[in-house]
Formats: C-alpha cells, structure tokens, sequence
C-alpha cells in the first residue's frame, strides 16, 4: 500500500477543528515562488501548480521508467501547501488578493535528494517541452506553530484565524511574522470539485512565547 503523509502524520494534515499548538520539523518541498491573485485566469499561481505536480508526478512515476531511484517507496503525493504574505501586513489581507505574495509547494518524500530533484526537473521539461527554472528544491523548519482545521470557503478563513490567535494568547503565545514565517495553508480538497462550504483547509499560522 502506497504511503500517505497524511494518514501517517495526522498530527500535521489532519487537526480538529479547534486550535491547537504544534512544533512542525524541518521538510523538504518542490517550491514556486510568485505574486498575484490566485484566482487569476491563467495567472502566475494556476501556471506555479501546473509545474510543481508535473515534477511531482515525474518522481512519483519514476517507478515505471528506466530511471530508478535510490530508497524509493510508493507513496500518494503530498497535499498542495501555500505560504502567504504582503508587504507591510500582519497576517494576510483577504480584500486584498492582487498583492499576495506566495510560496506554493508540495512535500517530497525523504528519498528525493538535491540530485533526484534536479533529474525530476531535467525529465519534466523533457517530456513537457516546457520551462521548469521555477521550480525549487525547498528545504524549510516551520518550528513552532498554532494550527486549526478550516471548513468552508477561503474568504471565510478570517474567523477561523481570529479564534487561532485567541487561543495563543490563551496559551501564553503571539502570532509571529517574523523573517521567514508566514501564514501557512494546507489544500486538502479540489477546489474545481469540491463546493465551497465543504472544502477543507489546515490553517497554520508561526507563534512565539509571549515574554
């Protein structure tokens, strides 16, 4: 049976819907980074996506292929991840979506190395006839955290995020926007598919120890 992160670290992919604190190690991702609305037709992160699954996959299916990789095992590829920030804002600021700036990426298996990714992306451009320099090998520690389960649409995340910083504060913690921290979103559910009362989301947001 094919790994599943998710079902195998529930602790970070599938929290209840009430806050709670985290300590997230350090991970590996394919990352692309960019700015915009992400609801643009066509926009920058619609075209992010279409090239990290493509490397995604292309390691995923080295199975099939001549290609083997070291340490390989089957697994089910990791749910899609979003790091989100604007320049002066604490947080994020739904209403205002065409000044996102964003890390998109997707969790690699603990085999992938720097070389695996590098194969994975010479391969992807190969058989897609197609420019994969965005894409990025992204080693990231996340460390200390307040996370929540969402359910619903985006535009709804607002409440959710405001009873995550009460619970910090009940804990003795603040949201911490420091250099390299950012809000931080887990897509669980097809948003083509799925309705927008129903998606689900893991909100993940970095918090200190209040001094």
């Amino acid at each position: 049976m094919a790994f599943d992160y998710k079902k195998e670290f529930k602790e970070f992919y599938l929290p209840p819907r009430t806050p709670g604190i985290v300590t997230v190690p350090a991970m590996n991702f394919l990352a692309v980074q960019g700015q915009g609305n992400p609801n643009a037709e066509d926009g920058a992160y619609k075209q992010a996506l279409e090239l990290l699954y493509a490397v995604a996959f292309t390691i995923k299916m080295s199975k099939l292929g001549k290609h083997k990789l070291e340490g390989y095992f089957d697994y089910v590829v990791p749910p899609l991840e979003g790091l989100w920030w604007q320049t002066g804002v604490h947080g994020v600021d739904y209403t205002r979506k065409s000044e996102f700036q964003w890390i998109s990426m997707i969790r690699l298996p603990e085999f992938v190395t720097e070389e695996v990714y590098d194969w994975a992306v010479r391969e992807a451009a190969e058989k897609k006839q197609r420019n994969f320099s965005q894409v990025e090998f992204f080693p990231w520690a996340e460390g200390l955290c307040v996370q929540c389960m969402h359910i619903g649409p985006y535009d709804d995340e607002p409440a959710t995020v405001a009873a995550m910083e009460a619970f910090a504060k009940s804990q003795g913690y603040a949201f911490d926007f420091s250099q390299g921290r950012f809000h931080h979103e887990i897509y669980l559910s097809d948003a083509r598919r799925c309705k927008p009362e129903k998606l689900k989301t893991v909100i993940r947001q970095p918090i200190r120890r209040i001094e």
